[in-house]
């Protein structure tokens, strides 16, 4: 099987097993109990704290250990909910953790405003910019999009934050940008910044929340103060190590260049007549591919059944119809269906490419002929 979703999920690195190993039937202590065995573990996790606010280029802040990135994008935005005449900004962008909790906001009466993508599929700065006020409290961007590997521009967006809206909290969802393309936060205006162990060959069931200042949150369920007092319950310690295990191993721009030349050497082989490559110019890990005249759910399973996964699009969305990221850069409902996501690690191979590529031609030609028929 060559997997091409891996904006969906990341193959585990084999290391984090014997992490799991260790920390779930050796180092298994509580790390808010008072044992030296406890202290020692809940020292293991303050320091991979500190590294990745390293890994992030954050010079202040702290991060919370989560369950998913899902729970880390809830807990920054309703976190940062305040009582009064406020107003809060979020892209249409964004993926369904961050933009069914701002529609549901929209539904109980908050004022919400959706910034429309511009044809690159990155937010529209002049349109944020004219939403953006003294009342803004939050503005939610997505750093890569999850769609499109679109990258938006986190300094121009903190300047018009800094210049419109000095007092807001700026929440970037990165899922698909940390420990996949080099950046730093330092002298950016990010207050939160959510990021997921599975996208980068760690563990499903931890991610994490960078929070610039703790006093700017509010947790969203009580319990034993962990995590301080805005993440409480028992942190789950085998996760969070191997997500380190996953960070440890990873070279940022050591990967970025495989996958650079993995994308070329894939796209490439698609010299096939109606199979349409659409690069928005952003991260090398995502793109799409349109097939002219067949269904891009039909494309999927047919590839599947020839031993290649593609994706629809995000796997927490891909059962709905349609494509509301592609519908708002302004692809046609015709095109949208004819589309497939493409998303590359790091750890593949040349020859898994270059086979890739010829399967979804030969799978294409088959398909077409049936259809034409």
């Amino acid at each position: 099987m060559i997997f091409l979703d891996n904006a969906g999920t990341t193959k585990m690195f084999e290391q984090c097993l014997e992490v799991h190993k260790e920390f779930s039937c050796e180092d298994f202590f509580n790390p808010s109990a008072v044992s030296i065995k406890s202290m020692n573990v809940f020292k293991q996790i303050s320091e991979t704290e500190k590294l990745f606010l390293k890994k992030l280029g954050a010079s202040e802040g702290n991060v919370l250990f989560t369950s998913c990135a899902t729970e880390s994008n809830n807990l920054a935005i309703k976190g940062s909910l305040r009582a009064g005449n406020l107003e809060y900004v979020f892209s249409c962008g964004e993926h369904p953790s961050v933009y069914n909790v701002a529609k549901q906001m929209e539904l109980e009466g908050k004022i919400v405003h959706f910034v429309p993508l511009a044809k690159d599929g990155t937010v529209d700065l002049q349109k944020l910019e004219s939403v953006l006020n003294e009342r803004t409290r939050l503005i939610s961007i997505m750093h890569v999009s999850n769609e499109t590997g679109a990258i938006n521009d986190l300094k121009k967006i903190s300047t018009l934050k800094n210049k419109l809206c000095p007092k807001a909290i700026f929440h970037v969802d990165g899922v698909q940008a940390f420990m996949k393309i080099p950046f730093s936060l330092r002298g950016l205006a990010v207050d939160l910044y959510s990021f997921s162990a599975h996208k980068i060959h760690g563990p499903k069931g931890v991610a994490g929340l960078y929070v610039k200042n703790k006093n700017s949150l509010k947790e969203l369920f009580q319990g034993g103060g962990q995590q301080y007092g805005l993440r409480s319950g028992t942190e789950n310690v085998s996760g969070i190590m191997q997500f380190r295990k996953a960070v440890e191993l990873i070279d940022v721009s050591a990967n970025l260049e495989k996958v650079k030349n993995l994308k070329a050497i894939f796209n490439s082989g698609l010299a096939v007549p109606g199979i349409e490559v659409l690069d928005f110019g952003g991260s090398p890990y995502i793109e799409c591919i349109k097939f002219a005249g067949v269904k891009g759910e039909t494309m999927l399973h047919a590839l599947e059944e020839n031993g290649v996964v593609v994706g629809l699009g995000s796997a927490c969305s891909s059962k709905k119809a349609g494509n509301r990221i592609l519908e708002n850069i302004g692809f046609s409902k015709e095109d949208i269906i004819s589309t497939v996501r493409v998303s590359f690690n790091a750890y593949q191979s040349n020859e898994e490419m270059s086979l890739a590529a010829k399967i979804i031609c030969e799978t294409y030609k088959n398909i077409k002929e049936r259809v034409t028929k």
